[in-house]
C-alpha cells in the first residue's frame, strides 16, 4: 500500500501554504473544510468506467465490457455500491437492453447479445449505480456506439445537410441517398419521413428518390435546436411488404455558430492583465476553427484571435477603463460576424493559475487599486480540501507556489472566498500528478507473429514510484486492420474517470489529451477547463448547512417492498407478508406491515428472470387484501448530452465492417451460434412492425397470424407454455415445444431477438411478457420456415420489476424483479482438433480478458491465439491498483 501518496494527501487537507502574502487561516477557511467534508460524508463521488472490447459492433455480435466504479477523490474502487445497471439505448431513446451487476470491490464484467435482426444505426451505451442518480444525468456513463447491420439491413441510407441563410428565411435542405450494401441506389422508391425534435413533431410528409436515389428534404432552419439535436426517420417503400425504416440524426451547419468567451477566473478588471478563454462551436455541436481581430470603441487593433484546438483557444489583453471592446471573427465558410468581449469591471479580482515547472503551479490574485479586504483561497478535488490559505488586507498583488502533489490527479477547482465566505472566483485546473500513475508494461516474444500462432504477453504493473502495485486490469485484442480505430474518440479510463466524469456538457473527442502527452496537448486541456464548467456542487449550498439528503440511496443488494391495504385503500397494519421463490422455493422471507401498511425484504441478491410469489393477510388472517409493489423506473434517456458523436447515418466504416462480418454470421449460422435467425434471400420482407414498443419482429404487421399482449396471455400458470395452450391458433405444444399445425416441426422461438432453444418457453413466466407474435405462413420463411413464436419480454424503460395486479388468489400476486446478470465467458479458440478452424480464423475481437489480476510482484501474463486473418492487432489495457492510481496501455504486433 502505499502509505506515503494517502498520508501527504490527509495532511494537505489540513495544511495552510502560507507564502509571499499569505498568512494563518481563519474562521472562513474553518467552515468551508467542515462544511465540504459534511458534504462529501453525504454525497461521496462515485464514478464509473466501462472498457469495451470494440469501438463499434456488428449486429449478431457480443459487445464484451469491464466495468470499473470508483469512490472519492483517489479514484479507488469502490465498496459503496453493489449493484451497477448497464443499458442499451437506441437512437429513438429507448431502452432495448438492460443488466444489472454485482459489484465485486468497485468492479464487474458483462456482455450484451446484438441480435442481427437489430436496425443500424447509433447506440448508447449507460451504466451507474443507483446512488449516482442524485447529481444527475450528467454524471453517469454514457457512450455513443454505432452498430452495423449488413444481413437484416438491405437499405442504406447516408445524409448530407446544407443550410442557407436566404433574405426573409434560413433554409436547411438534407440529402438522403439510398443504396444497398453494394452501392446499387434506389431510384423512384416512395419516401415517408417524420421530422422530430424532443420528442415532438416537427413536419412530416412524402416524396420519391430520383435518379441518383437521392431523396432532398427542405425544412426551416430558424430553429436552432433543430440543427444539432433534431432527427428524420424515413420508411423506404422497396416494394411491396418491404419497408425499411432509417434514423437520421440532423447535423447541420449554418453561419450561425456560436462563440462564447470565459474570463479566467470569472472576472475581467479594468487595467489588469486579462485571460479570456473563448469556444466557437457549430450548429452541428461539434467545435469549429475560428480567426478574428480585436478592436476597441476608436477601432485600433488590440490583439488577435485563433482557434487552438476543436474551437477553443485563449485570448490575452489588458482593458482600459472607459472602452468597450470587440471581436470580429470569420467563420470556416467565410461568414463574418461581431461579438463584444465580455464588459470589464473596475473592482473585484483577477484569479490566475498556471504552471510553474513540472512540479508546481503558481497562482496569483490581482485586485483592483483600493481593495481592502483580505480573501480565502480554497483548493479542492473530488468534494476534498487539498489547500487553503488567506491574504493579507491591503495588499492588491498576492502569489503562492502549490506543489502539484498536494492534489490527486484529476481536475481541481480554486475557489476566492470574500472576508464573508461569499465565492467571487473560480477557476479549474487539469493536474497530472507523477506520482498517481499505474504504469503498464506489455511485453512479447516478438513483434510479429503467423496467423493462427500462439501468442503469450507479460503484463507489469508498477506504481509513479517505480514499485510493483498489484493491478486490476481489463485486456482486448482487437484485429485493428478490420476495426479501425479513432483513439482520439475512444472513451479510455484515463479520460472517463479523470475528466468527462467530473464536468457537465459534452466535451469533443476527450482522449485527445491523454493519448500524446506534449506542450500543446496540456495547453489545449488548459483551455478547456477554462471553458467547461464544474458543477458537482454549488458552493451556496454547502455552506448554507446541513448537507441535503439522497433522493437514490445506496444500493449494496436488493430490497422488495411495498404496502398492503384494503379493497378501500385502508392501511393493514401488522398484516403477514410471505415471499417464496417462485420456482423451488429456495427463498422463503416473513415480513409484518408497519403502522402505515408498509413491509420491506432486506439484503436480498437473486440472479435475473427469477420468479416470486407474495402472499399477504391481514393481523385476522384475512385474505381479502391489495398488495402494491414499489417500483423504481430507469432515467430518462432524452436529451443525450454526447448527441454531436452521433453519425448522419451509421459511418461508412460501420457498415464496411459489418459487411466483413456477413462470412462469420454464415458461419455461425451453419453451426447454430451465435444470435441468430436464418434469413432466406427470396423472401424480401424488411418492414419492422413494432405491436409493441420493443418488438424484433422484421416483417410487416399483415404477414403476423395472431399477437398477443402480455395482459391477455393469462394468469395462474405454472410457466409460459401452460397460459398459451389453447390460446395460439394453429400451434400445438408437444412436449412443451410449440408445432404449427401446417407441418409437424418445431417452430423457431426468438426471445427478443436471439434465437432460443424452444424448451426456453418453459422457463419463462407470463409476467415477463410484454408481447407474443405468431408467424405461420410463408413469412415464416425468415425466421427457419416452419413457423416462428416471437416473445417480446418487459424492459427497462418500463418498472424495473413488474408484479402483476390481477389477483388469481386473493392477497397473492406474482413478482418479477430485475435480478444479476450472469455474464458469459468469452470463447478462446485452441486451434486444435475440437476448434471450428474457419469460424476461428473469422474473429474480430481476438481475446477478451476482463479479470487480469497482477500478483504482489505486479506481474500477469496472457495466451490466446491469433486469427487468421494478417494485419495489426491491438492490445488493449486498462486497470486500476489498490491505491486507485489508473493506467492504460496500448500495444501493436503484425501479424504475416
Amino acid at each position: 500500500m502505499n502509505i506515503k501518496r494517502t498520508t501527504t494527501r490527509l495532511l494537505a487537507a489540513f495544511c495552510v501554504v502560507c507564502i509571499y502574502s499569505f498568512v494563518i487561516d481563519d474562521d472562513i477557511l474553518n467552515k468551508v473544510n467542515q462544511q465540504l467534508e459534511k458534504w462529501s460524508e453525504v454525497h461521496p463521488v462515485e464514478k464509473v468506467h466501462l472498457h469495451l472490447d470494440k469501438p463499434y459492433y456488428a449486429a449478431g455480435e457480443n459487445i464484451w465490457f469491464k466495468a470499473y466504479v470508483t469512490l472519492g477523490s483517489l479514484h479507488k474502487l469502490s465498496d459503496y455500491s453493489g449493484v451497477l445497471n448497464v443499458e442499451l439505448i437506441n437512437d429513438q431513446d429507448s431502452i432495448t437492453q438492460t443488466l444489472k451487476l454485482q459489484l465485486n470491490e468497485g468492479t464487474a464484467f458483462g456482455d450484451i447479445a446484438l441480435p442481427d435482426t437489430l436496425h443500424a444505426g447509433n447506440y448508447r451505451i449507460r451504466a451507474y449505480t443507483q446512488y449516482m442518480l442524485n447529481d444527475g444525468k450528467d454524471y453517469i456513463f454514457d457512450k455513443a456506439i454505432s452498430i452495423g447491420n449488413a444481413i437484416t439491413n438491405k437499405v442504406f441510407a447516408r445524409a448530407t445537410f446544407n443550410y442557407s441563410n436566404k433574405p426573409g428565411a434560413d433554409n436547411l435542405t438534407a440529402v438522403i441517398n439510398y443504396t444497398d450494401i453494394n452501392s446499387n441506389t434506389y431510384t423512384g422508391n416512395t419516401v415517408n419521413y417524420t421530422v422530430m425534435l424532443d420528442d415532438k413533431v416537427i413536419t412530416k410528409g412524402k416524396g420519391i428518390t430520383d435518379s441518383a436515389g437521392n431523396f432532398q428534404l427542405n425544412l426551416a432552419g430558424n430553429t436552432p435546436a433543430l440543427l444539432n439535436n433534431g432527427t428524420i426517420i424515413t420508411r423506404v417503400n422497396v416494394s411491396k411488404g418491404y419497408v425499411v425504416t432509417n434514423t437520421i440524426p440532423i447535423r447541420a451547419l449554418s453561419a450561425k455558430g456560436d462563440v462564447q468567451f470565459f474570463p479566467e477566473g470569472g472576472n475581467i478588471i479594468n487595467g489588469i492583465p486579462a485571460k479570456l478563454a473563448f469556444k466557437a462551436v457549430g450548429t452541428d455541436g461539434l467545435g469549429i476553427d475560428i480567426k478574428g481581430i480585436v478592436e476597441n470603441t476608436a477601432g485600433n487593433r488590440v490583439a488577435k484571435l485563433t482557434t487552438s484546438h476543436l474551437g477553443m483557444g485563449v485570448l490575452n489583453y489588458t482593458p482600459k477603463a472607459g472602452e468597450d471592446y470587440f471581436v470580429n471573427i470569420e467563420f470556416p465558410d467565410g461568414s463574418k460576424r461581431t461579438f463584444a468581449l465580455p464588459r470589464a469591471i473596475n473592482e473585484g479580482y483577477v484569479l490566475k493559475v498556471f504552471e510553474s515547472g513540472p512540479d508546481n503551479l503558481r497562482i496569483t490574485v490581482a485586485t483592483a487599486k483600493g481593495a481592502s479586504d483580505a480573501f480565502n483561497l480554497v483548493g479542492q478535488s473530488g468534494g476534498k480540501v487539498f489547500y487553503t490559505a488567506k491574504s493579507n488586507p491591503g495588499n492588491t498583488v498576492f502569489s503562492a507556489l502549490v506543489p502539484k502533489n498536494k492534489f490527486p490527479t484529476g481536475i481541481a477547482q480554486f475557489t476566492l472566498f470574500s472576508s464573508t465566505g461569499e465565492p467571487l472566483n473560480e477557476r479549474l485546473v487539469f493536474l497530472q500528478n507523477p506520482d498517481d500513475r499505474l504504469d503498464v508494461a506489455i511485453s512479447a516474444e516478438r513483434q510479429t507473429y503467423a496467423p493462427r500462432q500462439k501468442v503469450v504477453l507479460n503484463i507489469a504493473t508498477k506504481d509513479g514510484e517505480g514499485l510493483p502495485a498489484p493491478g486490476n486490469l481489463s485486456v482486448a485484442v482487437i484485429d485493428e486492420t478490420r476495426v479501425p480505430v479513432n483513439e482520439n474518440n475512444e472513451s479510455s479510463i484515463m479520460a472517463n474517470l479523470l475528466l468527462t466524469s467530473d464536468l457537465k456538457g459534452y466535451i469533443e473527442q476527450p482522449a485527445y489529451y491523454f493519448n500524446n502527452a506534449t506542450d500543446k496537448t496540456r495547453d489545449d486541456l488548459d483551455a478547456l477547463m477554462l471553458t467547461q464548467g464544474y458543477r458537482r456542487f454549488e458552493w451556496k449550498k454547502v455552506l448554507g448547512g446541513a448537507a441535503s439528503p439522497n433522493k437514490f440511496g445506496r444500493e449494496t443488494t436488493f430490497t422488495i417492498s411495498g404496502r398492503v391495504t384494503t379493497p378501500k385503500g385502508l392501511p393493514v397494519t401488522r398484516g403477514k407478508v410471505q415471499l417464496i421463490n417462485y420456482e423451488g422455493g429456495v427463498i422463503k422471507l416473513d415480513a409484518l406491515t408497519d403502522a402505515n401498511g408498509r413491509f420491506t425484504f432486506k439484503d436480498l441478491i437473486y440472479i435475473d428472470s427469477i420468479r416470486f410469489l407474495l402472499y399477504a393477510r391481514t393481523a385476522k388472517n384475512s385474505k381479502d387484501v391489495i398488495i402494491t409493489m414499489d417500483t423504481t423506473r430507469a432515467p430518462s434517456a432524452a436529451n443525450y448530452k454526447n448527441a454531436a458523436d452521433f453519425y448522419s447515418g451509421v459511418a461508412s466504416i460501420v457498415n464496411t465492417y459489418a459487411e466483413n462480418n456477413k462470412a462469420l454470421y454464415y458461419e455461425q449460422l451453419k453451426l447454430g451460434l451465435g444470435n441468430h435467425v436464418r434469413m432466406l434471400k427470396e423472401v424480401r420482407i424488411n418492414d419492422k412492425f413494432n405491436p409493441t414498443k420493443h418488438s424484433s419482429n422484421i416483417v410487416s404487421k399483415e404477414f403476423v397470424d395472431q399477437t398477443l399482449s402480455g395482459r391477455q396471455i393469462g394468469q395462474g400458470c405454472r410457466n409460459l407454455v401452460e397460459c398459451l395452450e389453447g390460446r395460439i391458433v394453429g400451434v400445438t405444444f408437444k412436449g412443451g415445444l410449440p408445432y404449427s399445425t401446417r407441418i409437424d416441426r418445431p417452430m423457431t422461438v426468438l426471445i427478443d431477438g436471439v434465437v432460443a432453444h424452444p424448451n426456453d418457453l418453459k422457463t419463462l413466466n407470463s409476467n415477463d411478457v410484454e408481447a407474443i407474435e405468431v408467424i405461420r405462413g410463408g413469412a415464416a420463411s425468415v425466421y427457419g420456415g416452419y413457423g416462428a413464436v416471437l416473445v417480446t419480454t418487459r424492459r427497462g424503460d418500463e418498472p424495473l420489476a413488474f408484479y402483476d395486479t390481477k389477483r388469481f388468489e386473493q392477497g397473492v400476486i406474482r413478482y418479477q424483479p430485475k435480478g444479476i446478470y450472469l455474464s458469459r465467458e468469452f470463447y478462446s479458440p485452441k486451434y486444435d482438433a475440437k476448434t471450428n478452424q474457419k469460424l476461428a480464423d473469422l474473429r474480430t475481437t481476438i481475446y477478451w480478458q476482463p479479470n487480469l489480476l497482477t500478483d504482489a510482484d505486479g506481474k500477469g501474463a496472457i495466451e490466446y491465439f491469433n486469427a487468421g486473418s494478417l494485419g495489426t492487432y491491438r492490445v488493449v489495457v486498462e486497470g486500476i491498483d489498490d491505491e486507485g492510481n489508473i493506467g492504460r496501455q496500448v500495444f501493436r504486433y503484425k501479424v504475416e
